[in-house]
């Protein structure tokens, strides 16, 4: 069993380095070039960066950004936003990517998932799953476009499919505790993880090292990721 990977993740927003809550209230914090300068010190395992804005926009991803961000990383990358087709996809790749992130397109067009396993292999493609617990009856809810629409599906069961198709590993994202700092939704991990056989991510909610070291004993899960 390969060691369980600890996985900051920064938000991109303007070109800017942002922090969130529950998906909303982006604050500024800083410059991603700067951001994975300090990590290459830290020995990070892997970085992950999301440009938050770029689905919302209709936007294509910023290869430039992508370009600058692949040449200073010195652990592996994965980058997401704005990627919608196997071109762009391969694109990042050739760029020095080593995992390229879908999450709204996954939903949207699956086959795409299927498309990128072919064209750069299973272990490069992440799907990020964003999931919300309803209001009543604690129902999780599979959410794209950054947290602003619902899908009506249930992410174990978008975890199933995405396997399937090819997705190399699922990232579990809970809307709810992200940037609230009190720790991983364990329930929603624990369920993703018992169903899929690729390895699971778990982001949104560390605090606290023990919230880390918890959510890899009690879900076994491959990745601890953590953005505030």
């Amino acid at each position: 069993m390969l060691r369980p990977r600890i996985i900051p993740c920064l938000l991109v927003k303007g070109k800017g380095l942002v922090k969130t809550v529950q998906f909303a209230k982006p604050k500024y914090v800083g410059d991603p070039i700067n951001a994975v300068r300090i990590f290459n010190e830290k020995e990070v395992d892997e970085l992950i960066v999301l440009d938050i804005d770029a689905t919302i926009e209709n936007r294509a991803p910023d290869f430039n950004m992508i370009k600058h961000l692949a040449s200073e990383c010195r652990m592996p990358l994965c980058y997401g936003g704005g990627v919608t087709t196997s071109a762009q996809i391969q694109r990042i790749v050739e760029l020095g990517v080593e995992k390229v992130a879908i999450s709204t397109a996954a939903l949207e067009n699956p086959q795409l998932v299927a498309e990128a396993a072919e064209y750069v292999g299973n272990q490069s493609v992440v799907v990020v799953i964003d999931v919300k617990r309803s209001a009543f009856g604690g129902r999780y809810e599979v959410l794209t476009h950054n947290g602003q629409r619902k899908t009506g599906k249930c992410p174990v069961e978008v975890a199933r499919q995405m396997e399937k198709l090819g997705a190399g590993e699922i990232v579990v994202n809970s809307i709810d505790n992200d940037g609230l700092m009190k720790g991983y939704d364990l329930t929603l991990v624990k369920n993703i993880k018992e169903a899929v056989g690729v390895p699971v991510t778990a982001l949104g909610g560390a605090g606290y090292l023990h919230d880390i070291g918890g959510v890899i004993s009690k879900c076994g899960v491959s990745g601890a990721a953590a953005g505030s």
